[in-house]
């Protein structure tokens, strides 16, 4: 954890103690033994998934417009539930008779991808159309760790329909999940939240240049000295419990990997001079005072294209959200 700020008590742990890494985590074959589990079964029947899509809707609608994050709790988890834990937090703490301008999301058009592996946790990908956010695709990865729990959605991101890759499937329309340290891919999974936070940090090979990496670097370079303020960055893998990475192969050979990270914006003002805070869910997560400087705490999601070894990772799209503000 970085020094710069220690993480808030909104930010939200795994669930359970089951791991979502086991996700990831299985043979090449396929077959592992999870709680005592060795059938290669699919995660979830379509209508199953059909449910859990709309069980989702509903709650994050109820929250949403109550600004109530117990309404959805049980829905969300990993990076998705970080963010959207603390968005409720701020707006119910700036609104607390509930969200005035709310309108119900309403997802349609679902295509689901479920893949067949062997024990728990179970997870599908569902590629839906919105009512907002143009022509996007809404991208949700669904988890779950045991029959008994409900579908919570761990990774949410926005992608042109044109950048959705074709998978790769059984004879039965079944999908292939990738594993944690899948050889023969430009980045293991289990590597892809570490060498990207290196790579915001560092720069280097391995990335392709895009929004996302090489223009995002630019940016804070940019921003990182200007008259009377200097901005530090440090950036945090996130790979643990309902955090862990999640992959589908693609036909072509490679994998398409959701995953988390952890980001730090520390923002100081040069002697005599003060920073204004105007953002009200800046001011709602604020703990300290800010004096002399601001450190904001964001939690991101990225959808990566992962090639064939040898080629470039491509980062397609990626939600971030704030969870954290700490004034010194």
């Amino acid at each position: 954890m970085s020094k710069l700020l220690r993480r808030p008590r909104g930010l939200r742990k795994p669930a359970t103690a089951v791991a979502l890494a086991t996700a990831v985590a299985l043979t090449a074959s396929g077959c592992v033994t999870v709680h005592g589990e060795r059938e290669v079964l699919p995660a979830a029947t379509k209508a199953e998934a059909a449910r859990a899509l709309k069980d989702f809707t509903t709650a994050y609608n109820k929250a949403d417009k109550a600004y109530d994050g117990s309404l959805d709790e049980d829905h969300v988890t990993g990076a998705l539930g970080a963010i959207d834990a603390a968005k409720l937090k701020a707006g119910h703490t700036n609104h607390p008779d509930g969200n005035t301008n709310h309108s119900d999301l309403e997802l349609s058009d679902a295509e689901f991808t479920i893949p067949k592996k062997a024990g728990w946790p179970r997870w599908f990908v569902a590629n839906t159309k919105a009512n907002r956010g143009g022509d996007f695709r809404w991208m949700l990865v669904f988890t779950r760790d045991e029959v008994n729990r409900p579908w919570q959605v761990a990774y949410l991101t926005l992608m042109s329909p044109g950048d959705v890759p074709e998978f790769k499937k059984d004879k039965d329309g079944r999908a292939q999940p990738v594993t944690a340290d899948a050889a023969g891919l430009a980045v293991a999974p289990q590597d892809m939240s570490r060498k990207y936070a290196t790579y915001l940090k560092d720069g280097g090979d391995g990335f392709a240049p895009g929004r996302h990496t090489s223009q995002w670097r630019t940016t804070r370079e940019k921003n990182a000295s200007r008259p009377g303020l200097a901005r530090q960055y440090v950036d945090e893998p996130m790979t643990s419990g309902d955090y862990a990475p999640l992959g589908l192969r693609t036909a072509d050979g490679g994998a398409m990997v959701f995953f988390a990270t952890h980001h730090y914006e520390k923002q100081t003002a040069s002697k005599g001079l003060s920073i204004t805070v105007d953002n009200e869910n800046v001011k709602a997560l604020m703990t300290g005072d800010v004096k002399q400087s601001l450190t904001l705490e964001r939690v991101s999601n990225q959808v990566a294209v992962d090639p064939a070894k040898g080629g470039d990772v491509e980062i397609l799209t990626r939600l971030e959200g704030l969870t954290g503000a700490k004034g010194s």
